[in-house]
């Protein structure tokens, strides 16, 4: 892995300590673990009563409730649980934009959000996408050990569902980092990555020079997907078209959040330590 972002994800760690993420109150249900959730479980907090069922544990009926009315009824427990985060990192080419510290602050964010997850007990799991979702090695240690973090693919998120979809644990907490510039149908990429989930977040990560490009002078374009290369001229008027165009695909992204049930906010990767303040603002992180 590149040695830049190895940097970065360290980085990412030291910045996270300063984090927790947020738990969902929904994330706290199903599994053994530090935390109280809201089904029956197994931990010593008394919760209920219900009547027995066969291949109920013997261990918690109530000898007392049957002996006064000769009804089998067992105790119900508070159950404990770990929470989990799944980060979804889309590795195309166009998250390694040239001259920018696009690649970086993707490596930061992750190593941030992955440590704020440590922070709140949570377990974690990474995928990036490719020629479909894979894990990162060693993507359950801190950041700085994960491996092959490579920001290369012709693929776009959405095409690498279709060959090999990410395998979620249900009701954990998922955030997608992407600049979501591709073509295709945010709602339908949308509710597979909500499904099942106790939460989504979406943070859009651009460059500088994605969001704001310059309005004059001649610009060498590389299509990020096939790595083709074209010169254009840059007037005021192409300009204005891109901002226009920039502004109906994040509008299109977050009505498509809004009817998923999901939360989403931008941030632009040279200006990253400075707008973590906007992963707060949307109930993803938390000061620890």
């Amino acid at each position: 892995m590149d040695t830049a972002l190895r940097q970065a994800l360290h980085d990412g760690e030291k910045l996270g300590l300063r984090y927790a993420l947020q738990i969902p109150q929904v994330a706290a249900s199903g599994w053994t673990g530090s935390r109280s959730g809201r089904r029956a479980g197994s931990s010593i907090d008394f919760q209920d009563f219900r009547e027995y069922q066969p291949g109920d544990d013997l261990r918690f009926i109530d000898w007392g409730i049957y002996a006064r009315s000769d009804r089998l009824t067992v105790k119900l427990f508070r159950e404990e649980v770990t929470p989990h985060l799944d980060l979804i990192l889309d590795g195309s080419r166009s998250m390694n934009l040239e001259n920018t510290a696009k690649a970086n602050a993707v490596a930061q964010l992750a190593g941030l959000l992955a440590t704020a997850a440590a922070n709140a007990q949570c377990t974690q799991a990474v995928w990036l996408s490719g020629e479909g979702f894979q894990r990162l090695p060693n993507d359950t240690l801190t950041p700085s050990a994960w491996d092959k973090l490579e920001l290369a693919s012709q693929r776009t998120p959405e095409q690498a569902f279709e060959i090999l979809p990410p395998k979620f644990r249900r009701l954990g907490v998922r955030v997608l980092v992407s600049d979501l510039l591709w073509p295709g149908e945010p709602v339908q990429m949308l509710r597979r990555l909500r499904d099942g989930a106790a939460a989504l977040f979406v943070i859009q990560l651009l460059a500088r020079d994605d969001a704001n490009p310059p309005e004059h002078g001649n610009l060498r374009v590389v299509d990020s997907e096939t790595g083709d290369e074209s010169e254009i001229y840059i007037d005021a008027s192409i300009a204005r078209q891109y901002t226009d165009n920039l502004a109906q695909l994040q509008q299109s992204w977050a009505d498509a959040c809004r009817q998923c049930g999901a939360h989403m906010t931008t941030l632009i990767a040279e200006d990253l330590e400075g707008s973590l303040s906007e992963l707060e603002a949307i109930q993803l992180l938390a000061p620890a």
